[in-house]
């Protein structure tokens, strides 16, 4: 019997712990100042614990997810009914993030100049590269190094692998479902640490930043905001009903994996406590939730949609380069296919912004700029792109007649 029990006093869901710990941080940051950066190492061992995760986590997930799905024409129509979900509500959000942007002239009045301030910009990855960098050389060297695209590429082949092999196979198959539920349960001890290690991100992120951070660039901020929040609320109650399911469950029980993403800023921290939460929760099979939400937190950046999208606009009007229709198809364009191969951490959006920002030749310096209010954008921005990858593994899970109506609708 817990303390809270013992008194009589209702035990907090995880949800309000992570919103509680968010306020105390921001609160914290705010008055203590410059000492409660002192308070860093608390974010730091927790991202740490989240880290020693992810690998395992994805690893095993998907292994389980390709040798539970022993029919290979449902594991080919979920990954095409996940993929062209992700493209489409990708190329949607930029659209959508680029006309608000317009709409409100963000950026106009800024005056940037060429060569006003100077950024060190990563080269855009070649489309071969990217190709290339997916297929796993050394498996090993992909887990050390956790690169999750092919961690998941090898994760796919070793459990068709296990399907082809048949019964002599079974003793492997056997030892990967032992092997998720040991996993998940190292993931239940990790985030029971949560709202502490929330707590010292706020803190630090408020004590470093304040709240001035916002100053000329807050109608950027303001307006990725509100379209993410749009996303997350509206565009996904809809896309909800459009499979006849009611979207107040979902939008009540995805606040704990949202306001997580947004104190990690990394869609891959987040993704243990998505499958957990999306499994347990809301009724998704395992078989569809590990297959779907790792393979999102991989290709489905919708959050980073429309962080880019918008960006593209502010650069326009703040040098006063006038973007064509043409142009504006392009940035809609790489933007949906440099999202897929962004990576899910912290700060990969600078890196991703100068593949965009080139195609239609705009000004790179710009990015010195974003930088500053970049932690700002990238937390809700990951907070979008996991909401995604939620809606979607619901989709899939009900057009495949694999959801459970009771665990979804429960309160």
């Amino acid at each position: 019997m817990t303390s809270t029990e013992r008194f009589g006093l209702p035990r907090l869901q995880m949800w309000h712990q992570i919103l509680i710990a968010m306020i105390l941080g921001l609160a914290a940051g705010h008055f203590i100042g410059e000492p409660a950066k002192m308070l860093q190492p608390l974010g730091d061992i927790f991202m740490s614990l989240i880290r020693m995760c992810v690998v395992p986590v994805v690893f095993v997930s998907v292994v389980c997810g390709i040798t539970s799905l022993t029919d290979l024409a449902a594991m080919r129509r979920i990954a095409w009914k996940s993929i062209a979900i992700y493209m489409v509500s990708m190329a949607v959000m930029a659209v959508l993030a680029m006309s608000v942007a317009s709409f409100f002239n963000v950026g106009a009045g800024f005056g940037l100049t060429m060569g006003s301030s100077h950024a060190v910009v990563a080269e855009p990855t070649s489309l071969k590269d990217a190709l290339l960098s997916a297929i796993p050389s050394n498996p090993f060297k992909s887990f050390a190094e956790g690169a999750l695209l092919p961690t998941i590429v090898f994760a796919v082949l070793f459990g068709l692998a296990i399907n082809l092999t048949g019964e002599k196979a079974a003793p492997v198959h056997k030892f990967f479902d032992s092997m998720s539920a040991v996993v998940f349960k190292l993931v239940d001890m990790v985030l029971r640490f949560a709202p502490i290690g929330v707590f010292g991100l706020m803190t630090y992120v408020t004590a470093d930043h304040g709240f001035s951070v916002l100053g000329h660039l807050g109608a950027l901020v303001a307006v990725n905001y509100a379209v993410m929040i749009f996303f997350m609320v509206v565009i996904c109650a809809v896309m909800l009903m459009a499979f006849r399911l009611n979207p107040l469950p979902f939008l009540r029980k995805a606040i704990p994996v949202q306001l997580f993403a947004y104190s990690s800023a990394s869609s891959a921290a987040t993704l243990p406590l998505n499958l957990e939460n999306t499994q347990q929760r809301m009724g998704v099979d395992p078989r569809v939730a590990s297959f779907v939400l790792p393979l999102g937190s991989t290709i489905n950046m919708s959050g980073l949609a429309v962080y880019l999208g918008t960006v593209a606009i502010f650069a326009g009007n703040a040098y006063g380069i006038h973007l064509s229709l043409m142009q504006m198809v392009t940035i809609v364009l790489t933007t949906t296919l440099a999202s897929i191969g962004a990576a899910g951490v912290p700060g990969a959006a600078l890196v991703v912004m100068s593949l965009v920002l080139s195609s239609v030749g705009l000004p790179l310096e710009v990015i010195a700029v974003i930088a500053a209010v970049d932690r700002l954008l990238d937390m809700c921005c990951t907070s979008a792109n996991v909401t995604g990858d939620t809606v979607t593994a619901v989709m899939v899970a009900k057009s495949e007649g694999v959801l459970d109506m009771e665990c979804y609708n429960k309160a």
